[in-house]
């Protein structure tokens, strides 16, 4: 589905919101999930860390992209400090791009002591526009695991292989060049490509950018030509390259080159766009987790974080250093907040009002 730019006409009335979500929803064939999932537990199903059963990790997408990755890492990681422990299992619950995760934990529908749901910047700018819906008791922050930057990426077949090759593509027939990535309209990967359409000198509301449930559908669709530009993160396309996935990358949204298979992958800025973007990925509970588990998933997390074998983990799943916990999360966190709804405003985004 191709969704367009809609201007802001004013704050959406809660009934509104709900409407709006469950068309998106619907959309993406909620319930029906990958094929690897299972059932998210109740929260009445598991009750701690370290006990006798797993713990779950929510991944809020389909299979492929960034969510999975990050409850991969936490999976490997705990294993380094809690040895005795099962394996942090893994559970997909795609819905609005964490939209349907988010709600079920604030609502308590699902989770317990014993979950935790991936999340990343992606996460908190859909938040900050009020894209997770209704508002619920707050969700608990507990570690930021690593970092992410930008990609921009093309079919290894196709003529573009430049920045400026896209530029130009752009201002000759914007409707050509069809974006696509895992989210939709007002996503950061959708931002990603509204950034760019406006480094042409054009207006991105005309351009075309098609929604994905996960970046690893969204690569699909590129190695497919069903798209012509991927605007995701760099991690899950280093994933689907291991994959042998049909793609040629443009550009990393870095200030320096990344090391590894980047490294003769140039900068945005490097090739005249000034565009950076990071993203940062980890892992949040529910609100009505209890204080005693919210404290051993932090401290569990921050040992697992300081651990000499940890960074290997990261750099094996494509991420980079990037480690908070507790009071400094949350700050992180509601500055983050404080600069998409900024970001929203100026790309003139949609506001949604709930009451």
């Amino acid at each position: 589905m191709i969704d367009r730019f809609a201007p802001r006409s004013g704050p959406l009335d809660r009934r509104q919101v709900l409407v709006r979500m469950a068309a998106v929803l619907g959309a993406t064939g909620w319930p029906h999930a990958h094929a690897a999932s299972r059932e998210p537990s109740s929260a009445a199903a598991a009750s701690q860390v370290g006990a006798a059963n797993a713990a779950e990790c929510i991944i809020p997408s389909k299979a492929g992209g960034g969510f999975e990755l990050t409850c991969f890492i936490a999976r490997d990681g705990l294993q380094l400090v809690r040895k005795h422990e099962p394996p942090l299992e893994s559970t997909y619950l795609p819905g609005g791009i964490g939209a349907m995760a988010y709600q079920r934990m604030v609502s308590n529908a699902i989770g317990g002591d014993s979950t935790v749901v991936a999340f990343s910047s992606g996460s908190l700018l859909n938040l900050a526009q009020g894209r997770f819906g209704p508002p619920g008791e707050p969700v608990r922050w507990l570690a930021a695991l690593g970092a992410d930057y930008g990609l921009i990426a093309v079919h290894r077949d196709s003529p573009l292989r430049s920045m400026a090759d896209l530029l130009a593509a752009i201002r000759d027939d914007l409707r050509q060049v069809v974006f696509g990535a895992g989210g939709t309209v007002g996503s950061q990967d959708w931002v990603k490509a509204a950034l760019i359409v406006r480094a042409a000198g054009l207006d991105h509301k005309a351009m075309r950018f098609v929604s994905f449930e996960g970046g690893g559908d969204a690569l699909a669709a590129l190695s497919g030509g069903h798209i012509k530009v991927f605007t995701g993160d760099a991690a899950e396309a280093m994933l689907a390259l291991n994959d042998g996935a049909a793609l040629r990358p443009l550009a990393v949204l870095s200030e320096h080159r990344l090391p590894g298979i980047w490294s003769r992958t140039p900068t945005a800025q490097e090739q005249g766009v000034d565009l950076v973007w990071r993203t940062v990925r980890g892992l949040y509970t529910g609100g009505q987790v209890s204080a005693e588990a919210v404290a051993r998933w932090r401290a569990a997390l921050a040992e697992m974080l300081g651990h000499p074998a940890y960074p290997a983990i990261r750099d094996r799943y494509g991420l980079f250093e990037f480690s908070l916990t507790g009071p400094k999360l949350e700050q992180f966190v509601e500055k983050s907040l404080e600069d998409y709804r900024a970001l929203a405003e100026d790309l003139r985004l949609q506001r949604w009002l709930l009451r």
